[in-house]
């Protein structure tokens, strides 16, 4: 019988994100800005990343102790060569009910078909406007909206189930909420808007800068009405609203005006191999001198469940609470969100 891993507020672990490089093509403002991650910025070197057989057997590792979901992430996760390679090992792990990725899109025209036949069905595009000179001021002026829309349809046409993220940034692109959701109805994906959050060290963020959930729904319902309903499954972290004139959807992931810490069950592994159990997360834990070592899966397995257990992170919450808040957090580019 497998463990079940619960942590202090009694919180399964069941989805595991695995960031497999700290490098992106992009630099987005809220994630990567081009001041900090320049030229010269120093990423990580190859033997500082995790291996496909050190992911893989971790996740088996994690699988055994009640991970069931999967999700890809970076940096940008394309950029990692014969990443379908991993998808279909990850894909075979007995246990695992559901492999997601999440990536910019610039390069899912190129890579769709072989991540598809490698086994992977959903797939998560960030993009935050359809106006190119905003899309270029948000991405770093990286990148163009038609690349992306182009990896997003063969991503569509070749059968995978196809969510969009926007971040939305007062001052910024907020004017493109209603376009964005126009559009993606029309093209039958679901939307999520996801409120500006205070990830990492270095992208300034400001509370003044959030467009609130509240805020988003008033705008979107005035033009399309839309009505609540009911999360997918306990720990969904996105709010689901339905357009009342179609069975088409948006959703809003609202960690500054919200908290759904009391519902986490999702664990991080960055790219260098550090465990990760929450998203503003101070420290990790290094899994990567583990796998590393002399140490069999058993005692591997053991380490991560005392981790697992020991959990007491509620950020949101306490952000929420104004309690005061740590000053030094893991960067998004290393544990893609």
């Amino acid at each position: 019988m497998k463990n079940v891993a619960l942590d202090k507020h009694q919180r399964p672990l069941q989805d595991l994100r695995i960031s497999v490089t700290d490098r992106c093509n992009f630099r987005c403002r809220y994630c990567m800005p081009e001041e900090i991650f320049g030229p010269d910025y120093a990423f990580l070197s190859k033997d500082k990343i995790l291996s496909f057989d050190e992911i893989e057997r971790l996740t088996r590792i994690f699988v055994s102790l009640g991970v069931r979901k999967i999700r890809i992430t970076g940096g940008e996760p394309l950029l990692r060569k014969d990443l379908s390679k991993l998808i279909k090992r990850l894909n075979h792990i007995d246990g695992v009910e559901d492999i997601a990725l999440t990536t910019n899109g610039t390069l899912l025209k190129k890579f769709a078909k072989d991540l598809f036949e490698a086994g992977l069905k959903r797939i998560t595009v960030s993009i935050d406007s359809l106006n190119e000179e905003r899309f270029s001021y948000m991405s770093g002026n990286r990148g163009n909206v038609k690349a992306v829309l182009e990896g997003i349809q063969a991503a569509a046409d070749i059968g995978m189930k196809v969510k969009i993220n926007m971040v939305v940034q007062k001052g910024k692109n907020e004017q493109d909420i209603i376009p964005m959701a126009q559009y993606f109805k029309e093209k039958k994906h679901i939307l999520r808007f996801i409120e500006y959050m205070d990830v990492g060290n270095y992208n300034g963020w400001k509370l003044d800068e959030v467009v609130s959930k509240q805020t988003i729904i008033e705008l979107i319902n005035e033009i399309m009405p839309l009505e609540l309903t009911e999360a997918n499954y306990v720990g969904e972290v996105a709010n689901r609203y339905r357009y009342k004139d179609s069975d088409e959807e948006i959703g809003i992931i609202s960690s500054v005006t919200d908290s759904f810490c009391s519902t986490c069950t999702r664990a991080r592994i960055s790219a260098e191999g550090k465990l990760y159990t929450c998203l503003f997360a101070t420290k990790g834990y290094d899994l990567r001198e583990l796998v590393r070592s002399n140490q069999d899966d058993e005692q591997i397995k053991e380490t991560i469940l005392s981790i697992w257990s020991n959990r007491t992170d509620r950020y949101s919450d306490e952000r929420l609470s104004n309690t005061k808040k740590p000053s030094q957090k893991i960067e998004m580019s290393h544990i893609g969100g």
